[in-house]
């Protein structure tokens, strides 16, 4: 059986100091998507902020298909989400931010994990949809790209059924 000093990443050195106040998670970042799906993660990352004293950063990736420009909403739609999205944080008192970003269909996740690292994130946190194993194989899965290309861990919540 290795020893807790054999991993340094998994066992925190004893006696270190805690790097910040309140837990390790205060700089949360969460995607959000304009069809509810992702309200199980702002749940989740509000219950995590909320016991780390941590900011929530909303971000919603405005997406659109190469090779042409389209847009699958407009800005003012886009913008309405993260608005709802803010107001539901705000609402359970969280404090939060927000971003739209703008990217194509398949740059998504490289686009959030860009985000986490340009706001010096603790976590990600994402909702993974439900989709058939065909699905993923053909159309891959976000939150699982993320977890590929993102520096800081990723809290993936499933959906709750409705």
């Amino acid at each position: 059986m290795p020893r807790a000093d054999e991993f340094p990443a998994l066992a925190p050195r004893r006696g270190a100091p805690a790097q910040r106040q309140g837990g390790s998670f205060q700089r949360i970042l969460v995607a959000v998507d304009p069809f509810g799906r992702s309200n199980a993660a702002l749940a989740a990352a509000i219950q995590v902020g909320d016991k780390a004293s941590g900011q929530l950063r909303l971000i919603h990736v405005r997406t659109w298909d190469p090779p042409g420009r389209f847009f699958f909403e407009t800005f003012a739609e886009a913008t309405s989400v993260l608005d709802g999205a803010l107001a539901g944080a705000w609402a359970r008192g969280a404090p939060a931010s927000g971003v739209v970003v703008d990217a194509p269909r398949t740059q998504i996740a490289a686009v959030i994990a860009s985000e986490a690292d340009r706001w010096a994130a603790d976590v990600i946190v994402l909702v993974r949809r439900r989709r058939t194993a065909l699905g993923i194989l053909l159309r891959g899965s976000v939150s699982e790209q993320v977890m590929r290309r993102a520096a800081s861990p990723v809290l993936v919540v499933h959906r709750s059924k409705q």
